[in-house]
């Protein structure tokens, strides 16, 4: 009951900074402020206040269940398990394993992000089409892929864990790299970049704050709550399901799924949090 009570009350006082946001008048910012560091907006704060308390029983660990138990048991299409898939600290070990990629991974020769691993070996060791995987990549209201479940619960495999993606070897340099261009590039019919919306502090769309993708306090908030539960839709969704979403806010054509350009994306975002604590799944709105 008292759960539910500090629920129903976070609602109204989220449901209320709504209202009051959208009585206001927009204002233009002083010098001054444009200069000082990003504050978040009430409306912002309620939020996540809404979301902590959510977040006790967040919905994620139903699909982070059923993705231990495809991992763990011979659940694919070819009667084995992934005890064989190495997500680059050995054969089977997940734990830490998320926050220690994209990265470069030499029996593929590639750099890899932790979803583009995990279909990899679902491929590899399940049984798994990738045609068929590509049909859906991303989950709707009516299914959630397998390989969500399966990289939801190797995220949670990660929780409270420091951020570190690698940088030794050149390659995952060179992705980092190429993901910084891409941030920055600009293009499209509204001559938009990533940069143009995560490039500056203090941006905002509509009630939602923007992190600053070239600081690390601010890259940690777009790596966070990833994979996340979407509320107004009741499915998991994922990194790679956010990028390719920016791409389409942009009006840019969207990147395949498992694109090397989300890679190299999601490489610099994540080396940039290097060092920050991933929380593990969370509540997205």
């Amino acid at each position: 009951m008292k759960q539910r009570t500090s629920t129903l009350l976070a609602v109204a006082a989220l449901t209320a900074a709504l209202a009051a946001h959208a009585q206001q008048p927009a204002k233009k910012a002083s010098p001054q402020a444009k200069a000082a560091a990003p504050a978040k907006s009430d409306i912002s704060k309620e939020f996540e206040k809404f979301r902590e308390v959510l977040e006790e029983d967040n919905p994620a660990e139903l699909f982070e269940a059923k993705g231990e138990d495809i991992w763990k048991n011979k659940k694919g299409p070819s009667g084995a398990s992934m005890a064989q898939c190495d997500l680059g600290l050995g054969a089977g070990v997940v734990k830490g394993a998320y926050v220690r990629m994209p990265r470069w991974f030499a029996d593929v020769g590639q750099v890899m992000d932790a979803e583009r691993r995990v279909v990899h070996c679902m491929i590899k060791y399940l049984g798994y089409k990738e045609e068929d995987i590509r049909k859906q990549p991303f989950s709707n209201v009516n299914k959630t892929p397998d390989h969500v479940s399966v990289i939801t619960y190797v995220a949670a495999q990660s929780r409270n864990m420091k951020i570190a993606a690698p940088q030794k070897h050149p390659k995952e340099v060179e992705t980092y790299n190429i993901g910084k261009e891409v941030s920055a590039y600009r293009a499209g019919p509204y001559d938009f970049s990533c940069a143009s919306c995560h490039g500056a502090d203090g941006m905002r769309i509509r009630t939602q704050d923007l992190p600053n993708l070239r600081k690390p306090a601010e890259a940690i908030r777009a790596y966070q709550g990833w994979p996340g539960y979407r509320m107004t839709g009741g499915f998991m969704l994922t990194q790679q399901w956010r990028m390719n979403d920016c791409f389409r806010q942009q009006r840019f054509p969207e990147p395949s799924y498992l694109s090397d350009s989300i890679t190299a994306l999601l490489a610099y975002m994540t080396v940039t949090a290097n060092g920050q604590v991933y929380k593990g799944p969370g509540i997205k709105r």
